[in-house]
């Protein structure tokens, strides 16, 4: 029977030979993830359960980075806790105060991230591994605990949906824009529990970052997870990040799936690139969408770029590009959040800290901060923000009456400096 990508990784996992839509399975995991708001109840119920022993030190990964540096003695608590879970079972990969970043950045650029894994995380932007062919998701505090355990998932195969998007990116557009796009047309839960398989002459010339940046947001659309088959840019992409190794031999070890070319979806959408612009998601939805032309003069108090969506280095370069010479408007707080401690040394090193700082904005220690309204850029009642990050739920950035806009790192740069969302056009 015709295979997807994620059929195939699934069954390889439980060692099927192919797998139907809608099958329940137990699966070996190659990775399993916990931050400091998820991790530390996962702790608590492996413990409860009488587990003595986790399955792989060099399997589990632990990355405090929701609330570091710790912002009260309640998340210094959590911290403390992973901690030492993480001395105690000798794990392996505990990433902190500097040596970390925020979790779904952090894992691709050191190179843990391989095509053809079995990836859970308790974080739901876990389906950020995706855009390397890996089939990743997201689980709950209680599954991790169990996986901690047992290296075992219990996951229902999904049905998937196939996404075409032919021609060339306009200029400005992003893959940030292609999947608010993506979101805006089927809806924040037009691929419930379905695997969002992006494809087409646009997204080959995408460049990883971008495939991150759309597989990180394939949650919004309630999808299972997202994924692209691998290519020469996954290969080149993994061979800069992976060095001391037989490079021939490490290939032929992983899995290289693609989808079958008579694989069965369930639905399939086909977009032509010269009709997308950059787009802006209004409160309170990632798919209340509308192109950037169609936005009106809309002020903000506040422009966020970083987060495990857009804090990469080519993301900072970008945000630089733009406001180079130029200064955030008055009453705008720029912050520009690097989404590890590398990309932040290397934007010392190429001089992009300096613009940022010219230019008024913050330049923060990597960390999700204010993506959750958790700290570094709460926002109060009545005051907007556009930001680079994924979601714009009621109160997600801080007091419930005030407003998310989310977009790609052109418009939020060339908006702080506006002092309203606009492009860089304007500038």
């Amino acid at each position: 029977m015709p295979q997807t990508i994620s059929q195939k990784i699934l069954a390889s996992h439980a060692g099927k030979k192919e797998l139907t839509p809608g099958e329940l399975i137990y699966a070996n995991i190659d990775f399993c993830l916990g931050n400091d708001i998820t991790a530390p109840p996962a702790i608590k119920e492996f413990e409860k359960h009488g587990a003595t022993k986790v399955f792989d030190p060099e399997k589990i990964v632990l990355v405090p980075d929701h609330f570091t540096p710790e912002k009260d003695h309640k998340s210094a608590q959590q911290v403390a806790m992973m901690r030492q879970f993480a001395k105690k079972h000798n794990l392996k990969y505990f990433f902190e105060i500097g040596c970390m970043g925020v979790e779904h950045a952090l894992l691709p650029e050191m190179g843990l991230v391989k095509p053809g894994m079995l990836i859970i995380g308790a974080d739901s932007h876990t389906c950020t591994y995706g855009a390397l062919g890996a089939f990743s998701t997201g689980v709950g505090s209680t599954d991790l605990a169990a996986a901690m355990a047992t290296g075992e998932v219990w996951l229902k195969v999904p049905e998937s949906m196939k996404f075409v998007f032919k021609g060339k990116l306009n200029k400005w557009v992003e893959g940030k824009d292609l999947i608010l796009y993506t979101i805006g047309h089927i809806g924040v839960d037009g691929a419930r529990y379905k695997s969002m398989e992006f494809t087409g002459p646009a997204i080959s010339e995408l460049s990883i970052e971008g495939r991150l940046t759309m597989a990180n947001m394939a949650i919004e659309a309630g999808g299972k997870n997202g994924i692209f088959d691998p290519d020469e840019k996954t290969l080149a992409y993994l061979k800069n990040k992976i060095t001391n190794i037989n490079w021939s031999l490490e290939i032929e070890n992983w899995k290289l799936l693609k989808s079958d070319a008579d694989a069965v979806y369930s639905d399939i959408y086909e977009f032509d690139c010269k009709d997308i612009e950059p787009q802006v998601s209004f409160p309170h939805l990632p798919s209340n969408t509308k192109p950037i032309s169609k936005v009106g003069n809309i002020k903000i108090d506040q422009s966020v770029i970083g987060s495990c969506t857009n804090g990469r280095i080519e993301d900072l370069r970008v945000a630089a590009k733009i406001l180079k010479g130029k200064k955030a408007a008055h009453g705008v707080r720029l912050i520009v959040i690097p989404a590890t401690q590398k990309i932040y040394l290397q934007a010392i090193k190429e001089g992009l800290a300096d613009i940022f700082m010219e230019a008024n904005a913050m330049f923060e220690t990597p960390s999700c901060g204010p993506c959750l309204g958790g700290h570094m850029g709460i926002l109060g009642e009545g005051e907007r923000s556009i930001a680079t990050t994924n979601r714009n739920f009621i109160g997600r950035m801080g007091h419930p009456k005030s407003e998310v806009y989310l977009s790609n790192v052109a418009i939020a740069a060339a908006s702080a400096v506006l002092g309203r969302i606009g492009s860089p056009e304007e500038l």
